[in-house]
């Protein structure tokens, strides 16, 4: 018998052993709790449902149960949805949306769901000169407010009064690189306080976000000779109620 050499018996007894280990690999489950490189990528429709021991699910990411695609957080502690992107409300659009805790489905900052690029919540209110008693008969401006806009729509609350025996005019206007324009009607009361509360759209002051204009409130006594007072309630900017409003 021919003799073998002690290197190739060396070389065979290795590869044995190389099989018995791959032979052994294939038999052991990989660990599925671990992505050390690529992508994760779930489609056909999946999601992916994360929970708390309790069962309260602290995250959902893919399609929800109308069908929509998006992303929801929620506090472990089951007080409601934190933070949603889309959602399962065939209503909000791809809006992003932060909750109160239990505060859930009225969220207390979001974009807009109409009017894409402005923010829905917070309303930002507009400062504007407290009361101004009115005597001439021409127009006075009696409030003065710049307003950065943030928001689509502008809800305003205002209103005149003017005593027994006084008419008085009060009007809103718009104050943009000097030019006035006014916003919505003119209001008028005699022996007393008219108030009005307007929501007026990008259709009627015409600004952009981020665009920058003077608000202005103007008063004047159109006969009798009381004293008039203009009051402002309160202007803030405003999320959208409709799509109507967007345009």
């Amino acid at each position: 018998m021919a003799a073998v050499p002690l290197d190739l018996l060396d070389r065979i007894r290795a590869l044995e052993r190389q099989v018995r280990e791959l032979a052994g690999r294939a038999q052991t489950r990989p660990a599925l709790n671990r992505i050390t490189h690529g992508a994760v990528v779930i489609g056909e429709g999946g999601s992916l449902d994360v929970r708390a021991p309790g069962g309260t699910q602290v995250l959902g990411v893919g399609q929800f149960a109308t069908g929509r695609y998006g992303v929801s957080m929620a506090r472990e502690d089951g007080t409601g949805v934190a933070l949603e992107v889309g959602g399962n409300d065939t209503t909000a659009a791809q809006m992003v949306r932060l909750f109160a805790r239990g505060g859930y489905p009225s969220p207390i900052v979001m974009d807009d769901g109409y009017a894409d690029g402005y923010l829905g919540r917070p309303w930002v209110p507009i400062p504007l000169a407290p009361s101004a008693t009115v005597t001439a008969s021409d127009w006075t401006t009696t409030h003065a407010g710049t307003i950065w806009t943030q928001h689509a729509v502008l809800a305003a609350q205002w209103s005149i009064y003017a005593p027994a025996g006084t008419t008085a005019e009060a009007r809103l206007m718009l104050n943009r690189g000097g030019n006035l324009t006014q916003l919505g009607d003119t209001l008028t009361a005699t022996g007393k306080e008219v108030f009005t509360s307007q929501r007026i759209t990008p259709s009627a002051h015409g600004l952009s976000r981020g665009d920058t204009a003077a608000l202005l409130i103007q008063a004047r006594r159109t006969a009798g000779t009381g004293t008039a007072v203009a009051w402002c309630q309160g202007m803030w900017g405003s999320n959208t109620a409709t799509p109507k409003e967007a345009k």
